[in-house]
């Protein structure tokens, strides 16, 4: 048996860590076997997912230095490697699940689903989608003639227990009143992830299905997908969380997790390699550095420790520093940094803010040095302002972010629209808005436009400051996130 190894990324956000992570260790895997690493892209959900958000994927895990065998860009014989390109394939699998009696027709509407989930909460059942949704045959067929839209569900047993066989832990047993009758094909036609990402790993020879842990609870559905189609299911190994350093589940509101922000702020891809390979894995001689090639051969994936592998990014920036002195000669020291930012092709966008501004080319560093640095040394006192409260600051920022966490277009333009349309459904002058966003982008209102700085520093790092700034003001309790993402939409909704 040839080892065969996937990652599958939805194209949908800027490229994450945790997708970096998991396509080492799945790169890993299939080269200790002489097998094939293949990455799949999931665009299955056609609203968000985007081609530039795709080739953003491909570029960051490029520059780390993985490398698959097959994919989108350099093809391969279990081609196309996007599931928009495969549509037909899912209905045709769905249909053959409901002919052979594995699946069916549901024509249930939201408040009839809400009135099944409110009943078996009432009878002491697991109040998920599942049971009495069914209709006669003769009802499906006068649907279905009639035109109605569906969804095809999946059959699921209600009662037992399901095991499932873990690379890492062992026998996983879930039971089956814990499963919901899964949607597989949406209304529109569209598979969903689970019957797609069977379909896929069969018909790419998948052999092994190494992901993260919060697809443990999924595996019952697979498992189930695989014994209906008669195929053989590839062995699972569910890899331990990434963690923040409260232990909480990673995520870009505590640590910065795109892989765009750290090659942005200057890190080596060698060191960012080499830290998510201590992600919960270490070398058998347990030394701290070292390198991609290095770990591939002494990868033994049984040395994976299931504790939440924490993300320190002050360790991370240790080892990189390391990296830094240990590795770089003076010339490679100057060529790096060269080809990070000071080159001609970086500082070109620059010049006609700079060059306008200054009488000695001693005034380019303190005046564009935010242009060159991570997070920024804020304190509270920097947003003070006349007309705003500290509440409205904080609401301008987190407005602000989450407008621009949905842009999936940046350009000068369109931050500045985002920016304009929110100040005006907040009712703030635009003058008196834009004043937090300078101090989080510039830390300082006074410079030269805040959307040209942005659109230079790009959406990793713009986001991660909007972040940072509401750190360093406290941000908003739990109870107080609820009332703001309230008002949030409602502004949303209002301006549609």
């Amino acid at each position: 048996m040839t080892v065969r190894t996937r990652i599958a990324p939805s194209p949908t956000g800027d490229p994450h860590v945790g997708t970096a992570y998991i396509a080492l260790f799945n790169q890993c895997f299939a080269r200790q076997h002489g097998g094939q690493f293949i990455l799949r892209i999931e665009d299955t959900d056609q609203l968000r997912s985007t081609p530039e958000s795709e080739q953003a994927i491909l570029d960051a895990l490029k520059w780390l230095g993985l490398e698959w065998d097959e994919g989108p860009d350099v093809g391969g014989a279990y081609g196309p490697y996007r599931q928009s390109e495969r549509q037909s394939e899912y209905s045709e699998y769905a249909e053959q699940l409901v002919a052979s009696g594995h699946a069916f027709y549901c024509f249930r509407t939201p408040e009839e689903l809400d009135a099944i989930r409110e009943d078996r909460k009432n009878r002491g059942l697991n109040p998920g989608i599942k049971g009495d949704l069914e209709l006669p045959e003769a009802e499906v067929k006068r649907r279905l003639g009639a035109g109605e839209p569906y969804v095809i569900r999946m059959k699921v047993p209600d009662e037992g227990v399901c095991e499932i066989e873990d690379m890492l832990r062992g026998t996983v047993t879930i039971d089956w009143a814990q499963v919901d009758a899964q949607i597989l094909l949406k209304s529109d036609g569209m598979p969903t992830y689970h019957l797609a990402n069977v379909v896929d790993d069969h018909r790419m020879g998948i052999t092994h299905v190494i992901r993260g842990e919060e697809w443990i609870n999924s595996a019952p559905k697979h498992q189930l997908l695989y014994r209906y189609f008669g195929w053989e299911m590839p062995v699972l190994c569910h890899m331990p969380l990434l963690r923040n350093e409260d232990g909480t589940k990673l995520s870009k509101r505590k640590n910065p997790t795109s892989i765009d922000l750290y090659e942005r702020l200057g890190f080596m891809p060698e060191a960012v390699i080499n830290f998510l390979g201590r992600m919960g894995w270490s070398m058998p001689d347990e030394r701290e550095m070292f390198t991609l090639p290095e770990m591939e051969e002494a990868f033994d994936i049984t040395r994976v420790s299931l504790g939440g592998p924490v993300f320190d990014r002050a360790k991370l920036r240790w080892l990189n520093g390391l990296w830094i002195r240990e590795t770089l000669s003076d010339e490679a020291f100057m060529d790096r940094v060269s080809d990070w930012w000071l080159n001609r092709e970086m500082l070109a966008p620059l010049v006609p803010h700079i060059k306008s501004r200054i009488e000695a080319f001693s005034d380019i560093a303190p005046m564009a040095s935010f242009m060159f640095s991570g997070l920024l040394d804020l304190n509270p006192s920097d947003f003070e302002h006349k007309k705003l409260a500290e509440e409205d600051v904080k609401r301008i920022l987190q407005f602000g972010l989450w407008r621009l966490e949905a842009e999936r277009h940046w350009s000068r333009d369109t931050v500045f629209s985002d920016l304009k349309e929110l100040a005006g459904a907040m009712g703030i002058k635009i003058g008196d808005f834009m004043f937090p966003i300078f101090v989080a982008i510039a830390g300082t209102p006074n410079s030269w436009s805040v959307v040209d700085s942005m659109a230079l520093l790009g959406p990793d790092v713009s986001r991660a400051r909007l972040r940072h700034a509401l750190h360093v003001l406290g941000g908003f309790s739990k109870k107080q996130t609820k009332k703001v993402e309230k008002e949030y939409a409602s502004l949303m909704a209002g301006e549609e």
